[in-house]
Parts: C-alpha cells; structure tokens; sequence
C-alpha cells in the first residue's frame, strides 16, 4: 500500500461532521492492509482491532484520528438560486470569499463559487472589514428553479480543492486537520507489521469532533481500552506567531504535556522519541486540550490518555499545511511506544510516578 497515495486521496474527500461515510470507506479501505476485524459503531466511528502477539487477554492500546473536516450548511435559497450558509464547524468566514467550493446535493456534487457585495459597494463601516458569513452567498451558475430541483436545506458544502505538493515535502490541502492524523496511524501499523507486539491495537476513525467531539466518547467507552492515545494537529509556525505556541514544521511532533495527559504516558513516548534519536517538542496545555483526548479520559472509570500532535499550517483554511516527515515520524513513534507495552506497563498506570 502507497500511504501516501492514500493520504492524497483522503484529503481530495469531502467529509464534513456528520457526513463521514465516504472517508470511513476509504479508511477502511486501507485499513484492511492490516485487519479484517473492522467495524462501524451506531453513531459512525470506524473501528479497527488489530491482534497483537502472544495469549489473550491481552492489554489493548486505542489509537483514534478524527475524520471529519469543518465546512458549510446550507440555511436559504434565495431569488435567483443564490445559496446561504451557515458553518459546521470552526469556519473562518475571512478565507472563504473567492473560493470554489462543491454543494453535496440530492443527486450529486455541484461546483459553485462564495461570492460576497462588490467592494464598490459596501458602505463605509464595512470597507476593511471581513465579509460576515451570513452576508456571503454561494452562486451555482444554475437557474433558481434547477437549485431548487437539486439542492436542499441541510446539503453540506466543502472546499473544491485537490492538494499540492510543495517543495521540502510539504503538502497543503484542504482537512489537513485531521486526515494527516488518520494516515499517522496507517504510517504507525504498517511499523508495527516490523514489531513484536504484546498488545491489542483499536485504530479508530472517530466523527464530529469539530463540532464538539461528538466520537470520541463513545467509541472509548465501547472499545474500553487500557490506554488510548490521541492524534491530532496543532499549530504549524507562521509569521508572527509567538514564541511560544506555534510548532516548525519538518521539527517532529509534539507530546501533550499537561492534565489531559497521564504523566507515564507522556513520559514514555518522549523517552521513545530520545530512543529514536528523533526531534520532538512539548506541547504544554494545563486544561482540556480541545481534542478527542478530553474526551477518551474521562470515560468509563476513566482512561489513562495521551496526545500526540502534528504541526500545520494555515490551520482551517483550505491550504492547511504539514511536512509529510513529521506524519512519518508521529507514526514511527507510536508504534515503537506500543511495541514496548505489557501488561506490568499497563497496571502502573494506576500508579502514581515515583521520579
């Protein structure tokens, strides 16, 4: 299997919160390069069980990537086939006017365009300001009657991108965040098929967590892992960031440093990333880091959690960008993290550290 290949695939899909069908597909797709015990939960999470080596029971590791990406809903037809919208999402309404973008109608996928008030027009309040999403508009180049036939309240709209390929292998695209995190994972097996493993490996597609984790919490509790790791995107440095927050890209990635992370956890995979003689950063948040991982730890009797995170760039636009080395180093990580798991590992994480 070309995980790259995949990757650039899964970022040309469109799978807005909510409406993942077509990308659980294609990961299952690739998944099964790996297992055949794969499965949708009721509310739409995949679910991957990958057996490790040696007598069941053995101690299981949850790994789980979200697979949805922000976009837009339409709210209004208007005279003229005019299409209003509203977001799902952390929509930035400054980056979509201009852009093309596909309506997920009733028969199919239709290009169209945002357009937004001719600058010419706009009253003196509103020059040098960003266009509010309600006042954009979305324009099919249809007649109001054809809309009307093939597009109804509720359609999905995404960005019309196909990603590209920068130089000192960047990639930008659209739902970088979080289909880089889903190929982490793929990039983490196929190490693992390299590996000795004394653990059970749930890979985990999980949904809606960009309109508030909606997955998460119930594929832990269904899948009661041992431990469960999060991967997911954080900020790529950019000009002007500050010093302290933002990540380079092509610089590894980072470790959750913080309460929603056990200690032993964190512990382990930066002493992996040192094993490996490969860069990473800490990524320090002292409250719920906003990612799948709040909610994977506070279920059942609680699940000891962990985060690891991709740098990118330009984060929920439609050329968000990450170094493709930094997905391979994520994936080398976990998997090397996992293979040194056992079942004394397992039961002191009850335990408290002792230095």
């Amino acid at each position: 299997m070309n995980i790259r290949a995949v990757m650039k695939a899964l970022l040309a899909d469109h799978g807005v919160s909510g409406h993942e069908d077509g990308i659980a597909r294609r990961f299952s797709e690739a998944l099964a390069h790996f297992t055949s015990d794969i499965r949708i939960d009721k509310i739409g999470n995949l679910i991957a069980r990958i057996e490790g080596d040696g007598p069941a029971p053995r101690p299981s590791i949850m790994l789980a990537a979200h697979m949805d990406e922000i976009g837009l809903m339409v709210t209004k037809i208007e005279r003229g086939g005019f299409l209003r919208v509203t977001n799902v999402g952390g929509v930035d309404p400054r980056s979509q006017v201009a852009q093309e973008v596909l309506v997920h109608g009733r028969n199919g996928s239709y290009v169209g365009i945002v357009g937004s008030k001719p600058p010419h027009l706009t009253s003196q309040a509103e020059r040098g300001k960003a266009a509010p999403l309600p006042d954009l508009f979305i324009d099919l180049g249809m007649p109001e009657e054809t809309v009307r036939e093939l597009v109804r309240i509720g359609d999905t709209v995404t960005i019309r991108r196909e990603p590209i390929q920068l130089q000192y292998d960047r990639i930008a695209a659209k739902s970088v965040d979080n289909r880089a995190s889903m190929v982490v994972v793929l990039e983490c097996l196929a190490e693992l098929k390299r590996l000795k493993v004394g653990v059970d490996v749930y890979a985990v597609g999980t949904v809606q967590e960009e309109r508030g984790r909606i997955g998460a919490g119930p594929a832990t509790f269904g899948v009661n892992p041992d431990m469960g790791i999060a991967i997911d995107v954080t900020f790529g440095e950019y000009a002007g960031a500050p010093a302290d927050g933002a990540f380079p890209l092509d610089g590894g990635p980072t470790i959750l440093f913080g309460p929603n992370s056990h200690q032993k956890i964190t512990k382990g995979l930066a002493e992996t990333a040192e094993r490996l003689n490969m860069p990473y950063a800490y990524e320090y948040i002292q409250s719920d880091s906003g990612t799948d991982a709040h909610l994977m730890q506070i279920q059942r009797g609680g699940i000891a959690t962990g985060l690891v995170s991709i740098p990118v760039k330009n984060m929920h636009t439609s050329v968000e960008t990450v170094c493709y080395r930094d997905i391979e180093r994520a994936g080398k990580l976990l998997a090397h993290f996992i293979a040194g798991i056992d079942r004394a590992y397992v039961e002191g994480l009850s335990c408290y550290l002792n230095d």
